[in-house]
């Protein structure tokens, strides 16, 4: 697949590190695209840095040269971690003023997957009604909400149970979770 990964600065970091730490670059193209401030948020969440593996090609907020741009080169899916209430409402609204809201236009009308891994609450009316407005462009919204039923024992384990969601939602099969189990009777 090719892969847009994206992130702005709301808090969760660590949902965006466990992506890409998830993300085979020998088996997935991954391009990487970070709005000014998620290195601000990076800087206080990730005290040794954002982890980038090798092979994943990091763009430059204002390049509208990346080659996900554009339509005639759309990519397979884009995915943005975390996503601001701001980047959301933009993207809804179709400003595409940068390379990262341009990329999520054109998976938008492309239809290509696009998922947003929103972490904000309290949602006001705005944030719902720019969600409805997503979800009928074609857009997958995919809450930062962590599940506990796994028991997890970490912080990692119990993020992991959203970026485990992702990449089933991106079609990627992966181990990062354990899977829900039907009852014995």
């Amino acid at each position: 697949m090719r892969i847009v990964v994206a992130l702005t600065g709301a808090s969760g970091m660590i949902y965006a590190q466990r992506l890409l730490d998830n993300l085979d670059t020998s088996q997935h193209e991954v391009h990487l695209v970070m709005s000014n401030y998620a290195q601000v948020v990076i800087g206080q969440e990730l005290p040794e840095g954002l982890r980038v593996a090798a092979g994943v090609t990091k763009h430059s907020l204002k390049s509208m040269s990346a080659p996900f741009a554009s339509g005639s080169n759309a990519f397979d899916a884009m995915v943005v971690i975390p996503c601001t209430m701001g980047t959301m409402g933009r993207i809804a609204h179709g400003y595409s003023e940068d390379v990262l809201l341009r990329g999520a236009d054109v998976m938008l009308k492309e239809r290509k997957k696009l998922i947003l891994v929103p972490r904000e609450t309290p949602l006001s009316l705005v944030h719902v009604k720019n969600m409805e407005l997503l979800l009928l462009a074609g857009a997958t919204l995919l809450p930062a909400n962590p599940s506990f039923y796994m028991n997890p024992k970490t912080i990692e384990e119990l993020v992991d149970t959203v970026v485990g969601r992702v990449l089933d939602h991106l079609g990627i099969q992966n181990k990062v979770v354990k899977r829900w189990q039907e009852e014995a009777e």
